[in-house]
């Protein structure tokens, strides 16, 4: 199983490099991800876990905002490994002091490519644009 993680954080480091040279976008690249996959949980911010991901509020509720689960900021530009979003994602959030479920709740965890334009857009410093 270790092994398991290993390899696919190799994976998605070496995938996330690729795309780096192509510039990820938040809103061309990201976004999307959000809406397809945590919108119909995570609309206002007012649920669970207080994160807003409709389009007007998903950047300002992701980057640089402390997590009300663990010490990690949601999101920490150029710092994929202290992102609890990753941690969450991955399901890796309760060696991070996290709580909950591995997200998307119910749903299959994201795609090695959605996991890597995350990666590559946090990597790039989770520019908004």
């Amino acid at each position: 199983m270790r092994m398991s993680r290993i390899c696919s954080a190799l994976l998605l480091s070496l995938f996330a490099s690729s795309c780096l040279a192509q510039a990820v976008s938040f809103k061309k690249n990201v976004l999307p991800v959000f809406q397809r996959n945590c919108l119909a949980c995570h609309v206002t911010g007012e649920e669970q876990g207080g994160l807003g991901l409709m389009p007007k509020l998903a950047y300002k509720s992701l980057v640089g905002k402390p997590s009300l689960q663990s010490g990690l900021p949601r999101v920490a530009p150029r710092e994929p490994e202290r992102s609890y979003l990753l941690h969450k994602l991955r399901g890796t959030h309760l060696d991070q002091g996290g709580s909950g479920a591995r997200m998307p709740l119910g749903l299959q965890p994201l795609g090695d490519e959605e996991m890597a334009q995350i990666v590559a857009w946090i990597a790039a410093g989770a520019p908004n644009n």
